[in-house]
């Protein structure tokens, strides 16, 4: 069976940036997704599609084909009163370099890294970990199966990968995914810009990304649900 349209495929992969490694799936835990919805990049699954089971894949993405250019229009500055929880700056948050999940304008979460913390002001990148880089990919097909029509719509159960770069302006779907049978660790090939962040999602009392956090436990506070 060939890599086609709403088919799920399971592949294995590695991803070197500057000739480093910076992301891998191996055969026993493989990226499993459903072609042709989106769920990664989109040269990416031109590359790959039509592959049968066992074959290999070699090929590199300029930064357009991949996470899109580097931008200075995703670096903001934030007062710290962002990142309040219960009327305290969670000042534990905010280190250089940390990866923080927040909330968009259209409701989307959207993954920032500290750039810098000023006295009442936080720098935050928006940009993809990977904008502006060129992203050589090596693989081969592990699986393909047809989807099941409840995969079709509602989604693989255990749905985890490299997926479409987040974009804070036009509200994309985040860098990873984990479904409520995917613990984000060992299991979870995201990348190292992933965090239990992504698993939270904020219930009806709500209403401010600073509030749905998880600890460096990964539990969830008061008020947040967990996937």
């Amino acid at each position: 069976m060939k890599v086609d349209k709403n088919k799920v495929v399971a592949l294995s992969y590695e991803l070197t940036v500057d000739g480093a490694v910076a992301d891998k799936a191996s055969a026993e835990k493989p990226l499993e997704y459903i072609h042709g919805k989106g769920m990664l990049l989109p040269r990416f699954e031109e590359e790959v599609a039509g592959k049968e089971v066992g074959e290999k894949f070699e090929f590199t993405l300029n930064p357009e084909e991949g996470y899109g250019t580097y931008s200075a229009d995703y670096v903001f500055e934030l007062p710290k009163s962002a990142f309040e929880m219960d009327g305290k700056v969670r000042e534990d948050l905010l280190v250089p370099g940390r990866v923080i999940p927040m909330m968009s304008q259209s409701g989307e979460v959207v993954q920032g890294v500290v750039k810098e913390v000023k006295k009442d002001s936080v720098l935050m990148d928006f940009n993809h970990p990977m904008a502006g880089k060129t992203l050589h990919f090596t693989g081969s097909v592990v699986n393909v199966r047809e989807a099941t029509p409840e995969e079709l719509e509602n989604g693989l159960k255990r749905n985890c990968g490299c997926q479409k770069g987040t974009d804070c302006k036009k509200g994309a779907q985040g860098d990873c995914e984990c479904s409520e049978n995917c613990n984000c660790g060992d299991e979870c090939k995201c990348d190292d810009e992933c965090s239990c962040g992504d698993k939270c999602e904020c219930s009806d009392d709500c209403t401010c990304a600073d509030k749905c956090e998880c600890t460096e436990e990964n539990k969830c506070n008061d008020k947040c649900n967990c996937k």
